[in-house]
């Protein structure tokens, strides 16, 4: 990440056309979630939705995630600890990969889900190990298959 890629925030963003940030945010998005989870959202985009998604990865993707004072990691693990707190359980459930992708531990994800029990409610938060245990599961299952393959 360069400065380049900061937000609005610090002025970087203000010279970008909207759709310089979607590229970016796009980009991103890829990178975290993987080529296969936003070609399938993408697709499932209904001209109603469309603006929507725009939005989310313009503004989330484009200018949030590129700016540079968090690394991606503390990003993620901040997402799993918002996501509980709002039980947004299928975002969550992304995120938990997002999260592996870009480096967050097991026992850190973990740790982040036990922080969230504490402060935002022990019913969100079962169901939130219930969901990253569920993608962690799979996740190593197709590690373990694309071994065998």
């Amino acid at each position: 990440m360069t400065n380049s890629d900061a937000s609005s925030n610090d002025g970087a963003a203000g010279t970008d056309t909207a759709d310089a940030r979607y590229e970016r945010g796009l980009a991103i998005r890829r990178e975290v979630l993987g080529e296969a989870h936003v070609n399938r959202s993408l697709a499932g985009v209904s001209d109603f939705s469309r603006p929507v998604q725009e939005y989310v990865t313009r503004t989330a993707w484009g200018d949030i995630w590129s700016r540079p004072g968090l690394d991606r990691r503390t990003r993620s693990l901040l997402n799993l600890a918002m996501l509980t707190a709002l039980n947004r359980n299928h975002e969550l459930g992304v995120h938990v990969r997002g999260a592996v992708t870009n480096g967050c531990t097991e026992e850190e994800i973990q740790e982040v889900l036990l922080q969230a029990a504490v402060y935002c409610g022990a019913p969100g938060a079962l169901e939130s190990f219930r969901v990253a245990e569920r993608v962690l599961g799979e996740l190593a299952a197709e590690r373990n298959g694309a071994g065998r393959a």
